[in-house]
């Protein structure tokens, strides 16, 4: 959605998309938001709750059955498993999707870590497809002014022309850019820390065939989970930063972290917007 200053200062009902790597402010801004007029609608949240809720639950009852104690209690009906998924605590969700590798440290086989990519592609698909449904019921349920969708970091890798559009038609698109420090602060984190990632199919291959020479191994069964996001996690990141780029281009407007780290009032990131705007045209 394009609009001049003017514009975007007259839109009773304001709708932001906020686009960027995961880490880069899109929650903290949400939250702040959401302490007042606003819906904090996060995706993350919709595809662990809603899309994947049965998927994120049949995992988990599948290591409790490793354990008999468990097992003879969930055999008997005697407990049940319940998600306690919530906006700020999406644990479930990246567990769920795991890291590919060696089965003895928690890894998984390519053909079930894709299953699961597969799996979480879908139900992120089906979770910004649903944002226009959601900015109406954040006004006619719910009392909310305003609207903030705050997608994940892999919006990027879907390749869905489809879901751009939804987006666009309903929501400014802001993409919330890295700053060179951020990018290196970003990445340490990410290395200090390897959590489960999304990977676009021809990546991911790519990227194995390549890690697997680099360290000489001949199976995907080899090698070390943590070891391996840690490091594609940099060439993600740097091969992620032009498909932004392109949809900012397209559909939205760009600011940066560090101009996002200055605002700390729902008037600094409305400012921000429209300075945003301007830099535009």
């Amino acid at each position: 959605m394009k609009l001049s200053v003017a514009e975007f200062r007259d839109w009773n009902h304001k709708c932001i998309t906020l686009l960027g790597m995961s880490g880069v402010g899109k929650t903290r801004i949400s939250n702040m938001l959401r302490s007042g007029s606003w819906f904090h609608y996060s995706a993350d949240y919709r595809i662990g709750t809603r899309y994947l809720d049965e998927a994120i639950l049949d995992n988990i009852k599948q290591q409790a059955m490793q354990v008999p104690f468990l097992r003879d209690l969930l055999h008997s009906d005697s407990i049940y498993i319940h998600n306690n998924i919530t906006v700020d605590h999406l644990k479930p969700v990246s567990t769920f999707m795991g890291k590919v590798g060696n089965p003895e440290l928690g890894g998984l086989s390519l053909t079930e870590f894709k299953r699961r990519q597969g799996l979480h592609k879908t139900a992120e698909i089906a979770a910004f497809n649903d944002v226009p449904e959601f900015i109406r019921k954040a006004q006619s349920i719910y009392g909310y002014q305003h609207f903030v969708n705050d997608a994940g970091g892999s919006l990027c890798e879907l390749d869905d022309d489809e879901v751009l559009r939804v987006l666009d038609e309903h929501t400014l698109l802001l993409y919330i850019k890295a700053s060179e420090k951020d990018e290196r602060e970003l990445i340490r984190r990410a290395e200090a820390a390897p959590k489960p990632l999304y990977y676009r199919d021809a990546f991911l291959d790519e990227q194995l065939a390549i890690y697997k020479r680099d360290r000489g191994l001949d199976y995907v069964a080899m090698i070390d989970p943590d070891d391996f996001v840690r490091w594609v996690f940099p060439r993600l990141f740097y091969a992620r930063i032009p498909r932004y780029d392109a949809i900012a281009k397209k559909y939205g407007y760009v600011i940066t972290t560090d101009e996002l780290s200055q605002v700390h009032s729902e008037s600094g990131f409305l400012d921000l917007i429209e300075r945003a705007i301007e830099r535009r045209g």
